[in-house]
């Protein structure tokens, strides 16, 4: 058994395989997941409202991803600002990029998977960019 948080083995697999600069996004429930040939994984953990929640979720992924940069979009600072707060305690030597909601929804075309968590508060998405380890 593992030792890390991350016990989901399709999560943990999409983790293991990502290389230096492959994006993941976390998402909350609302979040359209592209259904595209070549569109992200999508991995759906949501059970119901707020479980499990954005934050219990990026947590886990942290446990095992090196991250390297993070996009949020834009109207979270307005809308969301608890969830932002939650998410730049975790990132304090990474830097936060914002973009607009519809840029947001674009780049998460080129991302390597969807984490679709039972979120229900506005814009409580990120995408997550590996870094290295060494």
């Amino acid at each position: 058994m593992k030792k890390t948080w991350l016990l989901n083995a399709e999560l943990s697999h999409i983790v293991a395989a990502m290389g230096h600069n492959d994006g993941l996004c976390v998402a909350d429930a609302g979040l359209p997941i592209p259904r595209v040939a070549d569109g992200p994984q999508r991995v759906d953990l949501a059970v119901s409202p707020s479980l499990p929640s954005f934050v219990e979720v990026l947590d886990a992924v942290l446990s095992e991803l090196v991250v390297e940069r993070v996009i949020l979009a834009e109207e979270i600072r307005r809308q969301n600002p608890e969830i932002l707060k939650a998410v730049l305690k975790r990132f304090s030597g990474v830097k936060a990029h914002f973009i607009s909601h519809e840029e947001f929804k674009k780049a998460v075309v080129d991302t390597r998977a969807v984490v679709r968590t039972g979120e229900c508060s506005p814009y409580a998405n990120i995408i997550l960019y590996s870094g290295v380890v060494f």
